[in-house]
């Protein structure tokens, strides 16, 4: 079995796409950890704030096969718009971790370069990661967090989500 962490982020109608995206996942992978989700301003772009967590599961799929759900259960919810980067998303999947793999494959790179770079990606991943070591630094997720300017990270701002609202099985962004 893999230790996999995934980047959760959404925002549009990011209360409704986050609960629906966390059902879609345990019906995909079963039991997840799930991190705070975290309030922050959109990076990059104009736009509504996002909201962002991280979720760990154990799985017996290999790393692409996880990606491809991943990318299946976005494009479900219609999350890349018009293919750019940094744009409003519906629901935005990142592959952060499988294992301590370390891989460049195309457009898949593990561990993912946003862990140290985003706050948004480094505390909730450190809430429930704490403890593992980054593969390429070998410094544990928590140290990394610590050593983190957080001049950034004053933007995150905790949110309560109750994930039961959203209890349809349609997940088709409106």
């Amino acid at each position: 079995m893999a230790r996999v962490y995934v980047g959760i982020g959404s925002n549009v109608e990011p209360e409704k796409h986050v609960s629906l995206g966390l059902r879609q996942l345990r019906q995909k992978f079963g039991a997840l950890t799930v991190s705070t989700i975290y309030a922050n301003p959109a990076v990059g772009f104009r736009g509504n704030d996002f909201f962002n967590l991280v979720v760990g599961f154990d799985t017996s799929l290999a790393v692409f096969a996880v990606a491809a759900t991943l990318r299946d259960i976005e494009a479900h919810f219609q999350a890349r718009g018009n293919g750019t980067k940094q744009t409003s998303r519906a629901l935005d999947l990142d592959l952060l971790l499988y294992n301590d793999l370390v891989l460049q494959q195309g457009t898949l790179h593990i561990p993912r370069e946003e862990i140290t770079r985003y706050a948004f990606v480094l505390r909730p991943l450190a809430e429930i990661a704490g403890e593992r070591q980054h593969p390429l630094l070998g410094t544990t997720f928590a140290e990394l967090w610590a050593a983190f300017d957080t001049s950034s990270a004053e933007k995150l701002t905790p949110v309560a989500l109750v994930p039961e609202q959203y209890d349809s099985d349609d997940c088709r962004s409106r």
